[in-house]
């Protein structure tokens, strides 16, 4: 019954997730690949030539920005994979690798995006403490941890991503849209509460806990104070918009396909917004470059000196003069 909901061929019903996933994905990932790439691979460049020595948070962002880069690089496959008509031609491997990535993506920037959260707040809360943790080690701790829990995560998703094949097509479907079993049920369950409640009740905490201490005096409106309002605002909005639409609907998708469900309609439609959805958890990606951004002064400035001419100028004269001492002091004669 359930490959029979999926595909829908002996239901009168309308292909509206189909229309969807053939027109409305390979553009939009196709906008997110573009802008994700150059702008992670700036945002990388950036921290690692102007932004050094680094901080914790540094560390963090740049951890932030990988991800991002990982999971943009997989786009360019589930581009051509729905542009194509569902069909799946790059095997097995490539299926689980580009499904895996988006879900590591996902996960990854979820924590990534707790850690920055509960930095701002101890900076915010606790003054006396900010020096200390902005210490590396902190910041090298906080990603390790966080790529282990993600990989721990994600690794048991890969026995459910599978290929389908079906008439003349083979697809790559992700763990939500297989055949529906209880193990599917109960590990969407355990990603949706662990993976994306639990951190999303950790930044709201520290939400509350900013905003109070904000209201009390002295230097409610300090530079630093400022800065960790606004990026935890940024990092609860991200929360809310990109990644919570994205887990209920993943929630009725597969609570839609199970054995039971009978009404294709229905299954058709969540199967619609579940499709909608999962760009728009992509674009924490967008939201993770204005976060670079709000952190602190030193990016905005050290991104905006790329495109000054003046510098370019003072390069190129700096280059210029020394390739002048230099041939000068090759034509001095020697004794």
């Amino acid at each position: 019954m359930a490959s029979i909901i999926y595909y829908g061929e002996l239901h009168n019903c309308t292909n509206v997730d189909r229309v969807v996933k053939r027109y409305y994905l390979p553009v939009s990932y196709a906008i997110i690949f573009v802008v994700g790439l150059v702008g992670n691979i700036i945002s990388i460049g950036i921290y690692a030539t102007k932004l050094r020595p680094w901080k914790s948070s540094s560390i963090i962002m740049v951890n932030l920005a990988l991800t991002d880069l990982l999971y943009v690089l997989s786009l360019p496959f589930l581009v051509y994979y729905y542009s194509n008509g569902d069909s799946w031609t790059l095997g097995d491997f490539m299926c689980r690798f580009v499904r895996f990535g988006f879900h590591f993506n996902l996960y990854g920037s979820i924590l990534f995006l707790m850690c920055l959260a509960v930095f701002r707040y101890v900076v915010v809360i606790k003054p006396l403490m900010a020096a200390r943790v902005q210490q590396k080690i902190w910041g090298i701790i906080a990603c390790s941890a966080v790529w282990v829990i993600a990989a721990a995560e994600i690794t048991p998703m890969l026995t459910m991503i599978s290929l389908d094949t079906h008439g003349n097509k083979t697809y790559c479907l992700d763990f939500a849209s297989a055949i529906s079993t209880d193990g599917v049920w109960w590990y969407g369950w355990m990603l949706t509460v662990l993976g994306f409640l639990l951190p999303l009740v950790v930044v709201f905490m520290c939400y509350i806990g900013i905003v109070k201490q904000l209201a009390k005096g002295p230097n409610t409106t300090s530079p630093s104070r400022t800065r960790a309002r606004r990026v935890t605002v940024l990092i609860l909005v991200v929360f809310v918009v990109c990644f919570m639409p994205y887990h209920i609907l993943r929630v009725l998708r597969i609570e839609t396909r199970k054995p039971e469900e009978s009404w294709c309609m229905l299954e058709r439609i969540v199967h619609a917004a579940y499709i909608i959805s999962r760009p728009l958890a992509g674009l924490n990606t967008f939201s993770n470059l204005a976060l670079y951004t709000f952190s602190g002064d030193k990016f905005r400035s050290a991104f905006l000196s790329i495109f000054y001419c003046e510098n370019w100028l003072k390069k190129a004269r700096s280059m210029l003069h020394l390739a002048i001492v230099s041939k000068t002091s090759g034509d001095i004669p020697t004794a």
